[in-house]
C-alpha cells in the first residue's frame, strides 16, 4: 500500500517546476490586469466633465447613467476594454465627482433656463387690442397659444434675390396673437390650390411639422377657409407636391370674406394689411387668394393694380396647378385698427399711415397732397368741407344750420351721402376737400383720400362711445397726419332724450348699458340714435378746423 502510493507523490513532486512557472505567470496577468484597471480608473476621475453629465442628463438634470449617455459614448472603447466590476467602480467614483460638482452646475443650468424664460416675455407681451367686432371682447385671452416661433423675415423683390440657399431656410408661423397668423416660408416653396389648399416648404434641414393657418386678418371669425402649411425634409412625391410651374417672384397667400364689404372693413381687415405685408415688394409679388370676390377686387382695382403687376390667382380654383415660388408669405393683418404701427407691424421698410396715404393717391392719380394754406396769398379763397350726410342711424337732425355755421365760419360746404360716381371719380372729390365732417360711421373712412394734413371732425354719438370713436377713427387719422378734432354729443342733443327722458338707464347710465352686453350699445347708441347739434357748441369746432388751416 505504502509503495504504491510513494509513486503519484513522486510524479507529482516531478512536475512542481513546471507549475511554479505557470503560477507566476498568472500572479503577472492577474497584476497587469489590475494596474491596467486602476489607470483607468485614475483616468476616468480626472477627465469627468460636468457639462457631458448634464448634456447626457438634460438641461437640470445631471445623469451619467448608461442609459442616459449620447450615442457617441455608449459603446465606447473604453466600456469595452473595461470589465464589467471595472465599469460599477467607475460609476462609483463619478457619482462622487458628481456629487462635488451637481449644485453648482444645477443651479447654473437653472439659471440660464430662468433667463432665457424672461427674455421670451420680455419678447412676447399679450397684446390689449381694442377690435371693432366688439362680440369678440376676449379673443386676446382665450385665443393666445401657448408658443410662438420667431419670425425672421428678408425683404424680397423682383425675384433677384438668392433664394437657392435653404440650408437655414424654415417655415416660421406664428400664431400667438388672437387677431390674426403669419407665416414666411423662404426656399424652394410649392403652392396647391383647390378645396384642400397647401404651401410646403422643401429644405433638407426642415423638420416634418405642419401648421392649419386662416389667412384672414381676423381668424376668430366664424366662416373662414384654412390653408395647411407644412415643412418637409424632402422633395418626393410622398412628401411634397410636385411643381407644374415655377416663379422668380414672391407670393402671398391671403383670404377675402370674413367682414369684406363693409367700407370700414374693408381698409382695416384687407387693405391696410396688405399694405403692410405687400408694399415690400413694390408690386413684384403674385396675390393667391383665397376666398376671391371678383366684385370687390374690381372695385378696388386700381388699388389692387398697385399691390402687383402680376396675375391675381383664385387660389381655391387653381386644382392640378402646383406654383413654386422662392419666397411665401400665408396670412395677413394690423396689430391696431385701420392703422399701421412700424414699431410693431413688420412692413419691411418701416412703413406708416401716412405712407399708406400716399400710396392712395398714386393709385388712383390723386393731385392734392397738402390742403389749403390761409395766408395774405389765400386770404380770399374759402377753404372746402365735406359733411356726410346719414341716411339710416345717426343722422344729423338739424344739418341745415350746421350747413350755415361752417359757411358763417369760412368754409365752402358740400353735403355728401352715398357717392353717385365711380369709386376712382369719389376718391379724386374727397381729395378735393380739406376739410371733413361726419358722425362716427364708415363714411369717415374716406379720409383716407384727403391730403395730408387736412381737417377730420368726428361726431361721436351719445353714450360712452368716446373710446370706440378715437382707436377706429382718432387715433388712425392723427397716423395719417390729418388734424383730428373730436365733438362729443351731449344728452341733450340726442334723440334718445326724446324717446326715454333723461332718467332712463339709456340716457341715465350708458355705462351699465355697456356692461349688459354689446348687443344693447349697438342696438340703441348706434342702431337707434340720431343727433341735434348744439350749434353754439359746435362753432367752437368750426373755428379750431379752420385754425389748423392757417
Amino acid at each position: 500500500m505504502m509503495r504504491s502510493e510513494a509513486k503519484p507523490t513522486a510524479r507529482s513532486t516531478a512536475r512542481s517546476p513546471s507549475s511554479w512557472k505557470r503560477g507566476n505567470v498568472g500572479c503577472g496577468l492577474i497584476f497587469g490586469f489590475l494596474l491596467v484597471l486602476l489607470y483607468l480608473i485614475v483616468s476616468a476621475q480626472f477627465s469627468y466633465n460636468p457639462h457631458d453629465a448634464a448634456y447626457a442628463g438634460g438641461a437640470t438634470t445631471i445623469n451619467v447613467a448608461d442609459d442616459a449617455l449620447p450615442a457617441k459614448r455608449q459603446g465606447s472603447h473604453r466600456e469595452q476594454d473595461v470589465g464589467e466590476r471595472g465599469m460599477e467602480e467607475e460609476r462609483r467614483r463619478s457619482e462622487e465627482a458628481r456629487a462635488h460638482t451637481e449644485p453648482s452646475t444645477t443651479a447654473r443650468l437653472k439659471e440660464e433656463r430662468e433667463e432665457g424664460v424672461r427674455e421670451w416675455a420680455d419678447k412676447n407681451p399679450i397684446e390689449e387690442q381694442s377690435g371693432h367686432e366688439r362680440n369678440s371682447d376676449n379673443w386676446e385671452e382665450t385665443q393666445q397659444p401657448k408658443e410662438k416661433d420667431t419670425v425672421e423675415f428678408t425683404e424680397f423683390g423682383g425675384g433677384t434675390d438668392d433664394f437657392n440657399n435653404v440650408a437655414h431656410a424654415r417655415p416660421v408661423c406664428d400664431t400667438s396673437f388672437g387677431k390674426y397668423d403669419v407665416c414666411e416660408l423662404t426656399g424652394d416653396v410649392r403652392a396647391r390650390g383647390g378645396a384642400a389648399a397647401t404651401v410646403t416648404l422643401v429644405s433638407p434641414r426642415a423638420p416634418l411639422r405642419e401648421w392649419t393657418i386662416k389667412p384672414y386678418s381676423r381668424k376668430y371669425l366664424d366662416g373662414l377657409k384654412s390653408v395647411t402649411v407644412k415643412s418637409v425634409p424632402s422633395s418626393s412625391p410622398m412628401y411634397a407636391p410636385q411643381c407644374t410651374t415655377r416663379m422668380t417672384i414672391p407670393a402671398m397667400v391671403i383670404e377675402l370674406g370674413g367682414l369684406t364689404g363693409n367700407y370700414w372693413h374693408d381698409f382695416t381687415d384687407v387693405l391696410v394689411p396688405l399694405f403692410i405685408g405687400a408694399r415690400r415688394f413694390n408690386g413684384e409679388v403674385q396675390l393667391l387668394i383665397v376666398n376671391l370676390l371678383p366684385f370687390w377686387v374690381e372695385k378696388y382695382k386700381m388699388i389692387f393694380a398697385q399691390f402687383t403687376r402680376h396675375e391675381i390667382v383664385d387660389l381655391d380654383r387653381d386644382d392640378g396647378v402646383v406654383r413654386c415660388y422662392p419666397h411665401v408669405t400665408v396670412g395677413y393683418g394690423s396689430r391696431k385698427e385701420f392703422t399701421i404701427d412700424p414699431a410693431v407691424d413688420a412692413t419691411g421698410g418701416d412703413y406708416t399711415m401716412v405712407d399708406f396715404t400716399k400710396f392712395l393717391r398714386q393709385a388712383y392719380s390723386l393731385p392734392r397732397h397738402r390742403p389749403i394754406k390761409l395766408n395774405h396769398h389765400h386770404h380770399h379763397q374759402r377753404p372746402r368741407m365735406m359733411i356726410f350726410e346719414r341716411t339710416q342711424s345717426r343722422k344729423f337732425l338739424n344739418l341745415h344750420e350746421i350747413v350755415a355755421a361752417a359757411e358763417a365760419a369760412g368754409f365752402a360746404v358740400t353735403v355728401a351721402g352715398r357717392p353717385e360716381a365711380s369709386y376712382d371719380e369719389f376718391a379724386r372729390e374727397v381729395n378735393s376737400f380739406d376739410a371733413m365732417v361726419g358722425v362716427h360711421g364708415a363714411g369717415l373712412t374716406n379720409c383716407v383720400y384727403l391730403p395730408t394734413g387736412a381737417v377730420l371732425v368726428q361726431v361721436v354719438p351719445y353714450g360712452k362711445l368716446e373710446g370706440i370713436a378715437r382707436t377706429d377713427f382718432g387715433d388712425p387719422a392723427r397716423d395719417m397726419g390729418l388734424r383730428y378734432i373730436e365733438y362729443s354729443v351731449a344728452a341733450e342733443e340726442s334723440s334718445l332724450m326724446d324717446v326715454f327722458g333723461k332718467d332712463h338707464p339709456i340716457v341715465k347710465d350708458p355705462v351699465a348699458v355697456h356692461l349688459s352686453g354689446w348687443g344693447n350699445v349697438a342696438e340703441w347708441y348706434l342702431g337707434k340714435q340720431d343727433v341735434r347739434i348744439n350749434i353754439q357748441r359746435f362753432k367752437t369746432v368750426l373755428k379750431q378746423a379752420m385754425d389748423h388751416l392757417q
